[in-house]
């Protein structure tokens, strides 16, 4: 099943963060905190303005994020857990980070 979010709202899977601490300590799941990282893997056409023209959203697949703590919605489609949230939930984009998206050659 393929998922097209509407609007300017963004599909997200989160970026699983270390879970050792610098002095080798593992951290078990429970005490994890849920990273605030994550990879966008769909995005909406965009919001619409006052005169009904489209905004072009600001990020694009396989952009690395920043966002909120609480941002978002989860939800689990193909068995993979994902964040559905609007653009502006979404506080930057990380420049120079790696994508797991593989790209075609």
């Amino acid at each position: 099943m393929k998922f097209r979010p509407l609007g300017d709202r963004v599909v997200v899977k989160r970026v699983q963060e270390d879970v050792k601490t610098a002095g080798g300590i593992i951290i078990p799941d429970t005490a994890q905190e849920k990273p605030q990282e994550g990879e966008v893997t769909a995005v909406g056409p965009g919001a619409r303005d006052e005169k009904g023209d489209r905004i072009a959203p600001e990020v694009k697949v396989g952009d690395r994020i920043l966002f909120g703590k609480w941002s978002g919605t989860e939800v689990k489609v193909d068995g993979q857990d994902l964040l559905i949230m609007k653009e502006s939930d979404i506080m930057g984009v990380l420049e120079g980070a790696k994508s797991s998206t593989k790209k075609a050659a």
